[in-house]
């Protein structure tokens, strides 16, 4: 099986999003419980993180 790079996935789990960004999983869990939250994506209960509006949310921030 052929695994693609995370930087080249579309949408990413909680683990590849600490991974990617360096932001502790506890931390992405509550930046993705707000309700108006642009970039989670719910699949069932699963929580999936759209890799390029996190991109651009962690660009505009100043501090998380």
């Amino acid at each position: 099986m052929k695994e693609v790079p995370i930087w080249e996935k579309s949408n990413l789990t909680l683990e590849e999003a600490a991974a990617y960004s360096g932001i502790g999983i506890n931390k992405l869990r509550d930046l993705t419980s707000e309700q108006n939250c642009q970039f989670v994506l719910w699949v069932g209960s699963k929580r999936l993180i759209k890799r390029r509006l996190f991109d651009k949310f962690i660009e505009q921030e100043y501090s998380i």
